[in-house]
């Protein structure tokens, strides 16, 4: 069992407490007492949740960012676990705004070496897919039948792009057969599979991902990072009764 949990957000504003309101309740509000430590340019929050060691940071955009915040957290703070979660948008039709999703798999939609004869989303010695923990899946199962969540589960592409094209959208959930797209979560598996710590991606649908995106995003970060932080520490209450 984890002795030290990583908990990332995508974004700054699920992470930090001071650019909340009365209805933004991100992670860090959870813990009344941490430790800020800043590292390779990025801020992070050492505290406890019962016995367990909890580090908490937000990864910034982007598969690099995303990579140096999730290797930061098990090889400079020692984190033997990571839980992941920010936005998505939705390519599945079957996804609607405010549905939460969990990753099955994850993929690099924008890693393309197919000159030299290989599959969109492979580099030589890798895969194209990399899967969470499925015991975390199992638990993220419970918490959401606890809560009355009709979570959902699917494959997750990632890419260094925001994609607002309706063709773009298509190619990837044809080439990958893609639920849903982002820009960290895939890049967050390969550290994860590389050096053998269980991870987790949950996602929270901000938008159909092509051009008809229209609705007030801050209102919307506002809700789903109350909504995710919640599933979080109700997984973390799990992790804690499972290791007891």
């Amino acid at each position: 069992m984890a002795k030290k949990i990583a908990i990332m957000g995508a974004m700054v504003e699920e992470v930090d407490p001071f650019l909340g309101t009365n209805e933004h309740e991100p992670l860090l509000k959870y813990f009344k007492k941490h430790n800020d430590v800043t590292y390779g340019n990025n801020l992070y929050h050492e505290a406890k949740y019962k016995d367990l060691d909890i580090v908490l940071g937000y990864s910034k955009i982007g598969k690099v960012n995303s990579a140096l915040t999730a290797a930061t957290m098990i090889e400079h703070f020692g984190c033997d676990m990571v839980l992941f979660t920010g936005v998505a948008g939705a390519i599945s039709p079957d996804l609607k705004i405010g549905d939460l999703i969990v990753a099955t798999q994850l993929c690099q939609h924008d890693l393309d070496i197919t000159a030299f004869g290989h599959p969109h989303g492979y580099v030589p010695e890798g895969k194209v897919y990399v899967e969470p923990s499925r015991n975390l899946i199992r638990i993220a199962k419970s918490v959401a039948d606890e809560k009355g969540i009709d979570l959902k589960k699917g494959v997750i592409a990632t890419g260094d792009q925001f994609i607002a094209d309706s063709e773009r959208k298509e190619w990837i959930a044809k080439t990958f057969d893609a639920d849903a797209l982002e820009m960290e979560g895939a890049s967050v598996a390969v550290v994860c599979d590389a050096l053998n710590v269980p991870f987790f991606v949950l996602r929270a649908i901000s938008d159909a991902a092509d051009t008809d995106a229209t609705f007030d995003f801050d209102e919307f970060l506002k809700h789903s990072s109350q909504v995710s932080s919640s599933f979080i520490m109700a997984m973390l209450e799990k992790l804690v009764a499972e290791q007891a």
